[in-house]
């Protein structure tokens, strides 16, 4: 009898962490689906949780909107998709792709080490809704079909292509007088590639993955200034983690961090070097200014822009600028974010 009731007791504390694992569901958003950096990265992270008690299944998707439906309509417990559509359920992360707010992956790694610590976690929840882990994808640049297209200026009348959910990027591109194309992520390449516009907002691997090559042509090229940066996010509804379990997903992204960096400068490192169109000091300038300008728009809400920005993200931002280039004119008292 004493055996048997000691078997049972081992057999019981084999089976009960085993029994007390989370399961959970994953619509994954990759372009490429199921072969996709992003999702391969996914993959990763999905094993790291394992370890933490939580087996996440993965679904591809490589339409961004569709797994956003799927997501909301709780057929996945979690959307991993770029914050250009995770914006809605955080205001505060979602802001971190506010234009030119982060002009180098240096200043991208101190925002994402912030955001990963325990301190920040009050901020990854808003409403129903919590951000589990964040991970670069990579700086947006403006892919060209002409290389005289090199300033805000000569953006003027020209056509381009825009998704129809970025008021952000709407209110720019009207800001610079070009023209507004409404685009989805399944048709802007195809739209720059055939010609239907002139220029399109991309990060570098599009320029494979995409083939943005041959809306480029021998005519064009890429504007090597990051004109945001974006981010993969991963968003739960708040009661599927516990806070330690939600806490410990965001320690697992940033861990990852030198894996998706990797993927973003093999991206870079793709692109012919004579592909990308360098601007000079003074151009970077004013679109410094530029931008400066309709992130306090977008912030207030002024002058008919959008309030899409979150205040204290942008003071955050502002602050990781002014550390790294302290001579910088925004960064004197009047001009604060």
């Amino acid at each position: 009898m004493f055996r048997k009731t000691t078997a049972a007791m081992l057999m019981a504390l084999v089976v009960a962490p085993m029994a007390q694992a989370k399961s959970a569901s994953m619509c994954v958003f990759d372009v490429i689906g199921a072969n996709g950096d992003i999702y391969n990265l996914m993959k990763d992270y999905a094993l790291e949780m394992k370890g933490q008690g939580v087996d996440i299944q993965l679904k591809p998707y490589t339409d961004e909107g569709v797994a956003l439906g799927d997501f909301q309509s709780g057929q996945c417990d979690i959307l991993a998709a770029t914050d250009l559509r995770t914006r809605r359920f955080n205001r505060f992360t979602g802001t971190i792709s506010a234009v030119g707010a982060i002009p180098t992956y240096d200043n991208l790694k101190t925002v994402l080490a912030t955001l990963a610590q325990p301190k920040a976690a009050k901020f990854m929840k808003q409403g129903d809704y919590e951000v589990l882990g964040i991970a670069p994808a990579g700086a947006g640049y403006l892919f060209v079909n002409d290389r005289s297209i090199d300033t805000a200026g000569e953006l003027a009348g020209k056509r381009m292509a825009t998704l129809d959910y970025q008021k952000d990027a709407i209110h720019m591109v009207n800001f610079v007088k070009a023209t507004v194309v409404p685009s989805d992520i399944t048709n802007f390449a195809g739209k720059f590639n055939n010609g239907s516009v002139d220029t399109a907002y991309a990060p570098a691997f599009a320029y494979k993955a995409l083939e943005l090559y041959k809306g480029v042509g021998d005519k064009g090229g890429i504007v090597d200034y990051p004109l945001a940066q974006l981010t993969v996010q991963l968003i739960a509804r708040d009661d599927l983690l516990t806070d330690e379990e939600a806490q410990a997903s965001r320690d697992v992204a940033w861990n990852m961090y030198p894996q998706a960096m990797a993927l973003v400068k093999k991206s870079e490192a793709g692109i012919p070097d004579d592909q990308w169109i360098h601007i000079s000091d003074e151009d970077v300038q004013g679109y410094q200014e530029m931008f400066r300008e309709n992130r306090l728009e977008m912030r207030d809400g002024k002058n008919g822009a959008p309030d899409v920005y979150d205040p204290k993200m942008l003071h955050l931002l502002s602050k990781v600028r002014c550390a790294s280039n302290p001579g910088a004119s925004e960064c004197t008292a009047a001009n604060r974010e």
